[in-house]
C-alpha cells in the first residue's frame, strides 16, 4: 500500500519511465523535489518545457539544435570539406570532447539493422549522399559502432559514396588506453593490429 500522496505517487511514476531510473531512486527524486524550494522546482519544470518546445534536428546534420543550423554547422571555423558520420548526436558529443577533429558531421539516427526493420530508408543516408557527393567534401569519416550494426552501416556507406567517387576513412578501434591485452578479445586485436601506424 502506498502511503504518499496522489500527486507525489505521479510524480515517482512519471520519474521511474526515465533510462535508468528505478522506483526508489524515482522516490528519492520526487521527494527531494518536494522539499527544494518551489523557484527551483519551477526552474525544473520550465526547463524540461523548453528542451520539448525548442529543442529539434538541425537541417544540414541533424544533431541536437535549439536554431535552424547547430552551432557547429553554422561555426564558420569548422572544416567544410570534412564530414564525420555518426549514429546519434550523443557520438558528436564524445568526439567533439577529444578536441580531436574540426569538421562537420552527419547523425544517421541509427544503424542498419535488418532484423529490426531499419534499412537504408529509415536512416539519414540519402541526406548523408547528398552532402558528401558535393564539390566542397573531400573526405567522409564513417564513424558508427564497431558493433554488428555499426559495421554494417559503415560497410553499406562506404560501398555507396567509393561508387560515386568520394574519399571514405573508417575510424581506427582497438586496444584503449592502459588497456591490459589478455582482456582484449580477438576482433579488438585484430583490427589494433591492422590499424596500426608508425610510432
Amino acid at each position: 500500500m502506498d502511503l504518499y500522496p496522489e500527486s507525489i505517487l505521479n510524480l515517482i511514476k512519471s520519474l521511474s519511465t526515465l533510462p535508468g531510473i528505478g522506483r526508489r531512486t524515482a522516490e528519492r527524486l520526487a521527494l527531494h523535489i518536494l522539499h527544494a524550494p518551489l523557484h527551483e522546482a519551477q526552474t525544473l519544470a520550465n526547463d524540461i518545457l523548453e528542451l520539448k518546445q525548442k529543442v529539434t534536428l538541425c537541417r544540414t546534420c541533424f544533431s541536437l539544435s535549439d536554431q535552424p543550423e547547430c552551432r557547429i554547422c553554422s561555426n564558420p571555423r569548422r572544416d567544410a570539406s570534412i564530414i564525420c558520420v555518426v549514429e546519434k548526436p550523443t557520438d558528436i558529443v564524445a568526439i567533439e570532447k577529444s578536441g580531436a577533429f574540426s569538421g562537420l558531421y552527419h547523425v544517421l539516427g541509427g544503424a542498419l539493422s535488418p532484423m529490426d526493420g531499419i534499412g537504408p530508408d529509415e536512416l539519414r543516408i540519402r541526406e548523408l549522399f547528398s552532402r558528401a557527393c558535393s564539390k566542397t567534401t573531400t573526405e567522409v569519416i564513417i564513424a558508427t559502432g564497431t558493433n554488428v550494426e555499426g559495421e554494417a552501416t559503415a560497410a553499406y556507406i562506404s560501398d555507396q559514396l567509393r561508387k560515386k567517387g568520394v574519399n571514405v576513412t573508417r575510424i581506427a578501434s582497438g586496444v584503449p588506453m592502459g588497456g591490459d591485452f589478455q582482456y582484449v578479445d580477438q576482433v579488438t586485436m585484430q583490427r589494433a593490429m591492422e590499424g596500426r601506424r608508425g610510432f
